[in-house]
Order: structure tokens, then sequence, then C-alpha cells
């Protein structure tokens, strides 16, 4: 590299410079400076094709501002310059970005330009990295937003969209980025950007039916959809995997078939890195690349090999064949008859064997399927002291003394939080521990699965307790978070008539909440003068359940009338069968 003084009008810009091909560059910030004292700093330049004339590597700031100020004065002064070796595009690509990240910072769709064509180049994500002095994570970020759609870029370059809202962007299949793009140009609707897009693109992991590779309909499997029918989504995000994934595998073996040496169905989640590869023909030895989102979308990338084996096929040398993929014995067709042959002689004879019916059910409640969907009630509820109250509660512990029973009886960890759902043993191994059981043993399991899996607050919960007869007083007795909840002083007054009686309800009917509490906690405890009450429990608590005033608006009560209702409408058949 050598050191001159070029002439205005034999410089151009060079198109591997980063700011090639892009509007004026802004040089509002060194104008002055070139305007006062010139171009002190040397622009990199290498000679071009044209006799005498260089472009420019590096500096297109400091020549545009030049030219600015020439224009200016009516004389151009010749700018200092360093002039590299001709030929050498990935050292001159380097050059202009260490020089513009030096000056001024590149944005991250400029800098992903000329990171592909040195990729292009030849220059590896290390080669990169000690380059600019960032982390290989980082560059294979930045590579990462060929995953783009272009108008996505050309919106970034241009400061319309935040950096934030781009790194999202990049997680998103080309159909989300093209729906994305949809909310940006309705002025209507409301377009989700930096951590609102995150939310948009990964909420509550619902999968799309748009995504299945298979027959949704015959499927069988549940699926929700709006109140149009235009969005549907599987109520089930496990049942589709299990589905979606053997799609996955018929769909490479259709591939293997049809003649491609090596079908490659990446890891759930991982990414095809399209810069790492390049195309090649199926003949050539390319391969199909299945790449399986988290969303359960489904991109297929077919004919590509990886950057180091193109190279060899460019020198005329082969790649490594695959080893062949031995084809299995039946086809998917043959094999779906087989299996729904096999099913349904297994469901008829199932009718006369009901103990195994019974524990095959009692597995699946436990280990789950894809046709099952059994989850654990949580017991959930957003204040502490609720939570800790129902956890330390006797009902609490002689459930959990007798679920650590069952746990061992069916040899899981007696730690498990539950025994539903929670634990590794496959259907099939807990359907014949199941069988080794006596059918008193399988009652007990089968008792702690309904238990954990009993929705709190729904009509079931009623049904059951008013068909045990339940006795809450047994199971329940008044504590700080009760009291703590309680806010109603129509109902307070009530409690104190029920405790304490009519008379000192109604002296006390105009006393603040802390005080009518303070009553009915004297008449529980036998405090302060006040008569003890027994195994008091209030009326929304026991079975039946019942309200203090006609305002309503008591879950318990609202349940057991939904109970009682469907019981009216069983009682005529009853009678009748």
């Amino acid at each position: 590299m050598k050191l001159d003084f070029i002439d205005l009008g034999k410089l151009s810009i060079s198109k591997t410079n980063m700011r090639y091909a892009k509007k004026a560059p802004d040089v509002t910030d060194i104008l002055p400076t070139v305007r006062a004292r010139g171009v002190l700093v040397p622009l990199i330049v290498r000679p071009n094709c044209a006799e005498g004339a260089f472009e420019i590597v590096a500096g297109a700031r400091r020549f545009t501002a030049a030219t600015i100020v020439a224009g200016e004065k009516g004389e151009a002064e010749p700018l200092p310059c360093a002039i590299l070796e001709e030929g050498d595009d990935a050292a001159a690509l380097e050059a202009s970005l260490i020089e513009n990240v030096a000056r001024r910072d590149a944005d991250e769709v400029t800098q992903w330009v000329t990171y592909t064509r040195l990729v292009r180049e030849g220059r590896s994500i290390t080669d990169i990295s000690d380059t600019f002095g960032m982390p290989e994570a980082m560059v294979k970020r930045i590579l990462a937003l060929g995953n783009l759609l272009p108008r996505i870029r050309s919106l970034y370059a241009k400061e319309k969209i935040s950096a934030g809202t781009v790194r999202h962007l990049t997680l998103a299949s080309k159909s989300q980025q093209r729906e994305w793009l949809a909310l940006f140009d309705d002025t209507d609707a409301y377009c989700p950007q930096g951590q609102q897009l995150k939310n948009w693109l990964f909420g509550g992991g619902a999968i799309s039916a748009a995504h299945a590779l298979f027959d949704v309909e015959a499927s069988g499997l549940a699926i929700i959809a709006d109140l149009f029918g235009d969005e549907r989504y599987f109520a089930d995000s496990d049942a589709f995997w299990t589905a979606q994934l053997a799609a996955i595998k018929e769909r490479q073996a259709r591939f293997l078939d049809a003649g491609w040496n090596e079908v490659v169905v990446l890891p759930k989640g991982e990414y095809f890195r399209e810069w790492e590869h390049r195309h090649a023909a199926k003949r050539k030895g390319g391969r199909v690349y299945i790449e399986v989102r988290d969303s359960g979308e489904v991109d297929i990338h077919e004919g590509y090999v990886t950057a180091k084996e193109a190279a060899r096929l460019e020198k005329g040398e082969k790649i490594d064949a695959a080893p062949t993929t031995s084809r299995p014995e039946l086809t998917s067709r043959m094999q779906t008859y087989v299996d729904l042959h096999r099913h349904a002689a297994v469901r008829a004879e199932l009718t006369g064997h009901p103990s195994v019916a019974l524990r095959m059910m009692v597995a699946h409640a436990i280990a789950g399927s894809p046709l099952w969907n059994v989850r654990v009630e949580p017991q959930s509820a957003k204040d502490d002291d609720v939570r800790e109250s129902v956890e330390v509660s006797r009902a609490e512990a002689v459930f959990d003394e007798k679920r650590r029973a069952v746990l061992a009886l069916l040899g899981f960890d007696t730690e498990e939080p539950t025994v539903t759902g929670g634990n590794p043993m496959a259907l099939a191994d807990l359907f014949q521990r199941l069988l080794d059981l006596p059918d008193r043993a399988v009652m007990d399991v089968i008792a702690i699965v309904m238990g954990e899996t009993l929705f709190a607050g729904s009509a079931a919960v009623e049904a059951v307790g008013l068909q045990i007869g339940i006795d809450m007083a047994a199971w329940w007795n008044a504590d700080d978070a009760f009291f703590d909840g309680l806010r109603d002083k129509e109902v307070l007054t009530a409690l104190v008539a029920e405790v304490g009686g009519d008379d000192i309800a109604a002296a006390n009917a105009k006393e603040k909440g802390a005080t009518l509490k303070a009553i009915v906690r004297d008449h529980l405890d036998g405090s302060n003068g006040r008569a003890k009450v027994e195994g008091w429990v209030p009326k929304w608590m026991a079975f039946p359940p019942a309200a203090y005033t006609e305002r309503g608006g008591v879950g318990a009560v609202i349940a057991h009338s939904e109970a009682a209702s469907h019981d009216a409408e069983e009682e005529p058949q009853r009678k009748a069968a």
C-alpha cells in the first residue's frame, strides 16, 4: 500500500464500498472541517479498469464532502489516498467496513450486506469475527438478517422500524413476516413492534392448523377456531407434534424415494443457515433440509450442500455420498392398513375384558396420549396467603400422604408433585404395572388421579361433594386468610348473626368491618366473653352451598345450581330406564 494525492475527477466509489448505490451519505458532521482544512485522513482506494483512475474502497463520506466543497469553490484539490493492490475484493470489503465502523456506526442491514459478500468471497464466520473484533454469535445474528424479506430490510435501512423489531423479525417465518407487513401497512391495525412483537410471535404457544403437514380433519385432533372460522389452532400442542413429526418422517421417505441421497431433518427450533450452504442439483449430491420451527411451521430447502462441499464441486471433485438409507419393509399405505386392522381387533376384544380396559384408561389418564388431554388442577391463587392457607390445610396433608403412597405403589419418585402427567414412564410400561396390581390398589390410584384432575369451582366438585356427603367442618377452620378476604359489610353482619345471634348483629350493624370480624373470631375462639361456637362453616363452603344476600354472585352456589339442573334433566331418563 502506498500514499499519493489523486485528483477528484479520477476517483469514484467502488462497488465494494459499504455506501455504494445508496443515496448520498449524510456529511453534515464533517462538512465544516473539510471546508476549513480539507480532507486530512487518506481515503483507501485501488486502481480500477480505467487508465489512471481509482475507486474508493473506504472514504465515500470524505469524497462526497470534498465534492460539495469543490462545487462551492469552483476548484478541487487532490485528495490524500492510500492505494491498495488490485483484485483483492475481500480485503477491500474489510477495509470499507472497518473504516466506516470506526467513523460512523454502520446499521446492521449494511453490515449484513457486507458480511454476506465476504462469505461469498470465502471468508469464514471466524475470519469475520476476528477481523471486526466481535463475537461469532453477533456475526451469525447479523447474517440471520438474510432470513428477512427484502422490504423489511429496506424499512430498517430507512429507519422506519427499530433494531429491536428487526431482531425479533429474524425469528419469524416468511409467512409471519408477510402477515406483519400487512399489519404495518394497515393504518387501522395494531402492528406489534419491539418486545410486543416477540409476544405476538410466540405468545401462548398456539399452533395454527395451517402449519400441519397432515390432514387436519382426518386426524380427529381438537381444533379451536375463531367466530368466523378464519383462524384455527390445535387445542393440544403435544398431539399436534406427534402427528406433525410422523408426517415429516413420511415426507422424508418420499424425498428419498424420489432419488435424493440425503434428507436432513433439523432438530426442532434449529434454523437452516442459508449463508453456510450453496445450491446444488440432486445429481451432484444436493440434499434436502427440513426446518422445523417451534411454531409448528415446516420449511423445506431442496438442493443444498455446505459451502466447503460446493468449493470441492467447483474443482471437479465429488462430495462424499451420504449413506444409503434402508427402505422400510412396508409403505406408509400398508403400515396404515396394518395399524387400523390391528386396532379394530384390539378394541373389539377389549369389550370382553373390562378390567384390562380400566387399567388402560388409568394409564392414559396418568401418562397421556395424542388423543387424551388430561391436566392437573393447579390450585393457583394470585394471593400468597390464600395459596398458603390451602397448602397447610388438613385436607391437603391427607391427600398428599395418600398421593405419596400411590407414587410408591407405581414405582414413581415419591417426591414428585403429582401422579398425573409428571412421570417419565411410558404408557405401555405403566399399563403393565397396573395389570400387576389388584383391583383395590387400582381404585386407590384412580382416586388420586381423579382428585388431581378435578376442576376447582366446577359443578363436578359439587356433584362429588353431595354424593359423598362432605362435612366441611371436618376439613376446614377459619384462618387469617379467610378473615383478610372478607370485605362486604352486609355479609359480615350476616356472619355475626350466624355465630352470635341476631341481637348482637343488630347492636353492631353500624360498626366497622374490623370490629365485626373481631366479633366472629371471638365466638369461634370462645374469647373475650363470647360463647364458643364449634364446627361453624360459612354457607358458601358447605355442601350444598348457599348465599347470604340476594345479590348472589357466589361461584359455589352457581356451580351447585348447574349440577342440580343437570340432575333434574337426567332424572326422567333414569326412571324410564
